[in-house]
């Protein structure tokens, strides 16, 4: 495969070329600065030289034409977007770039059909609505979208639209919908505190998780694998899928930390707001369709995140900017 990533300098993307090259795919990254440090939390200097960078804004639809001819692009995994926070504070920009530049990938795919063969983008749980607007029991895929963001909106509006894409034009697309993505190199994000207390403690730094409640937790490895496999995977259609790793509350999420390190206990606290998402997902149907999907189990993720943290820190090649933050 030669996959381009839009947005793949970011913690997903990272993964995902990662796992691409570890493949022998070749990976080209779309995005509007070369960026590749968290990257290099993950791979070799080799590795990350074999990552083509390839700059543009992913809203210029030209561009993105350019790109993929020039490159003889064969997959597109759309990751480009602004997170919560960032659309919050500015609805406009957060709609430019998570809404019109998802429309300009599905052009610029529409347009290379007889090249690119498959187009798997990210959505997001945050097109849920809060856990008490749903039964009790685990969430279907198409259950009603009730969500309480501009990006939980703006998701819905990519999944509707990709819908359009294939009933109009026949484009089939693969939607992924992560929850609370932790591993090395999640530094953002208004669910990237559990990984920032992995990294405290690894530290043996004091941190407090802002909310408690239920949430649901996937390794990043995890994330990056479904991504690849629903690139390979025979597919047809334009459906958008909920990802489901560990269903736990916050107390939980600890017990697996102090299982990893004892300092856990004294060093990680955590608040009692439950996070407006449900977060009880359903993901027989990804499974059904493309699986089998990675699962790593909650206590194993932790525990590799924390010795990879650790020995970045012994290199001297851990930033700890995001725990200032």
């Amino acid at each position: 495969m030669r996959v381009l990533l839009t947005g793949g300098y970011g913690c997903i993307g990272s993964w995902i070329v990662r796992l691409l090259l570890e493949r022998g795919d070749r990976t080209f990254i779309y995005d509007l600065k070369e960026d590749p440090s968290r990257m290099r939390l993950i791979m070799s200097e080799d590795q990350v030289r074999q990552a083509v960078f390839t700059p543009g804004d992913v809203t210029d639809l030209p561009a993105l034409q350019r790109a993929i001819a020039s490159h003889e692009i064969t997959h597109v995994v759309h990751l480009a977007g602004l997170q919560v926070p960032t659309c919050r504070a500015d609805p406009v920009l957060g709609a430019r770039v998570n809404v019109v530049g998802t429309l300009a990938v599905f052009e610029a795919v529409r347009a290379a059909r007889g090249q690119v063969q498959r187009l798997v983008y990210a959505s997001s749980a945050a097109v849920f609505g809060p856990p008490e607007d749903y039964p009790p029991g685990p969430l279907a895929d198409d259950v009603k979208l009730t969500p309480t963001t501009h990006y939980g909106f703006f998701k819905c509006c990519n999944e509707g639209n990709a819908a359009v894409y294939c009933r109009d034009h026949g484009l089939s697309s693969i939607g992924l919908r992560p929850w609370t993505v932790y591993g090395v190199g999640r530094d953002f994000g208004m669910t990237s505190e559990p990984t920032r207390a992995i990294k405290a403690v690894a530290l043996g730094r004091k941190y407090h998780v802002s909310y408690g409640g239920m949430q649901d937790l996937q390794y990043v490895e995890d994330v990056a694998g479904a991504f690849v496999r629903c690139l390979e995977a025979p597919y047809s259609g334009a459906k958008a899928y909920n990802l489901r790793g560990d269903v736990v509350g916050t107390a939980a999420f600890q017990r697996a930390l102090c299982a990893a390190d004892p300092r856990a206990a004294d060093l990680i606290t955590f608040g009692d707001r439950q996070l407006a998402i449900a977060y009880d997902l359903d993901d027989s149907a990804l499974q059904r369709d493309l699986g089998p999907m990675p699962r790593t189990p909650l206590e194993t993720g932790v525990r590799a995140t924390l010795e990879r943290f650790g020995r970045l820190w012994d290199e001297g090649r851990l930033d700890t900017g995001d725990l200032e933050r």
